[in-house]
């Protein structure tokens, strides 16, 4: 029996590994916090995948069914008591899909990125799990819901969440002043993240940006598309390392290739490891010169064996980059000025309604289509009247 004011939304419900259910679920008036907003954009993300192939990302395991989705846009269309003065049905908003506890320490001092109480949509780490975006209406917070310009799109409006990622990484990297005019920068991974953490480095005044990937695709896309002004690509032995003699090898050659690419024996000031993977983490401590930076923000295996004594010596100071906080004010203002022209041209495929969820998972696990056409990123796009 439904309670008075609800209405049967259709979902996108994850229900083991690459098993998707289509199915409705009542949704109730928002309270008086919240607003309720139709789902108009949701882009996958990495973690969106982990999930979907396997059930669990990296130690983290699905304990119950899991709506996905967590980069979305939409229309609101009912408005809490409460926040009636801010807010009108037919604002469009960008969903900041992290709400902490605001009481910690870590909350109180603004980084609430780390705060250890946070519900994030579409992650298993909260229990009972925080549903994510890929429904067509969900009730929010409307303190994490962002008012958009009218010449920003859904389709941009999504990608603000994975650009927050990358501005909040290069913020970290220009607080210890490795980022900055004519800085030097090398981007391991050229997927959405290593793009757009790309185009915050030359947004930061950064001269010099390589990026690198074993997919020529994404590089080249890079390059032709102004996220990043050189190309490396990483060693690739046709034996697949199996001592950490042989891995350290390896990424040493990479890292000294990829500093060959500038002529810069002495290495980057600044290196954005966004892949997760040991080796890359490797040819990040290699890379990098005396004094210069690591941010960490790839999500890979949690254990690595790394050259430690290689930073230490050279005083590479290694960061971790988590999520992002306070940054969709920032985005916002990049986005609707035009600052990143090329934004959406990393989403390179778009699926429709729920239906069509199943279908963008499928191709967003892909390097190329059929046709032969380069995949980054995949939407999943809800249609409707406003």
């Amino acid at each position: 029996m439904s309670t008075p004011g609800e209405e049967k939304v259709k979902i996108s419900l994850l229900t083991a590994a690459k098993t998707l259910e289509r199915t409705s679920i009542p949704l109730p008036p928002p309270s008086p916090t919240e607003l309720q907003v139709a789902i108009r954009s949701t882009t996958l993300c990495g973690s969106d995948l982990h999930y979907y192939n396997h059930y669990r990302n990296g130690d983290i395991i699905v304990k119950a069914p899991l709506v996905l989705g967590h980069e979305s846009s939409g229309v609101v269309t009912a408005v809490g008591e409460g926040v009636r003065e801010k807010w009108s049905v037919g604002d469009r908003v960008a969903l900041e899909v992290g709400v902490p506890c605001g009481e910690c320490g870590e909350c109180s001092s603004g980084r609430y990125n780390i705060c250890s109480g946070m519900k994030f949509r579409s992650s298993a780490k909260a229990d009972p799990h925080y549903w994510g975006t890929l429904q067509e209406k969900i009730n929010h917070p409307a303190r994490w819901c962002h008012k958009l310009p009218d010449n920003v799109s859904f389709t941009a409006a999504a990608l603000l969440e994975p650009l927050s990622v990358a501005i909040h990484a290069t913020r970290r990297a220009r607080k210890l002043g490795t980022l900055g005019p004519s800085s030097s920068v090398l981007v391991l991974g050229a997927g959405a993240v290593g793009l757009l953490v790309s185009a915050m480095c030359k947004l930061s005044g950064a001269s010099e940006i390589v990026i690198s990937d074993i997919n020529t695709g994404r590089t080249s896309f890079a390059v032709e598309n102004g996220f990043a002004t050189h190309v490396h690509r990483p060693t690739i032995r046709q034996k697949r390392p199996e001592t950490i003699e042989e891995k350290l090898d390896i990424s040493k050659d990479s890292a000294n290739t990829a500093k060959t690419t500038l002529g810069r024996e002495e290495g980057f000031d600044v290196t954005f490891e966004c892949t997760g993977m040991e080796i890359c983490t490797q040819t990040g401590i290699y890379a990098t010169r005396s004094g210069g930076s690591l941010v960490l923000l790839g999500m890979g295996n949690p254990i690595q064996t790394l050259p430690i004594s290689a930073a230490a010596l050279r005083e590479v100071d290694i960061l971790g980059g988590f999520r992002y906080a306070n940054t969709y004010k920032e985005g916002v203002e990049i986005v609707s000025s035009g600052l990143i022209p090329a934004l959406e041209e990393v989403v390179t495929h778009k699926m429709t309604g729920v239906e069509g969820v199943q279908e963008a998972f499928e191709m967003a696990g892909r390097q190329v289509d059929d046709a032969g056409a380069l995949v980054i990123k995949v939407e999943c796009a809800f249609e409707g009247d406003t």
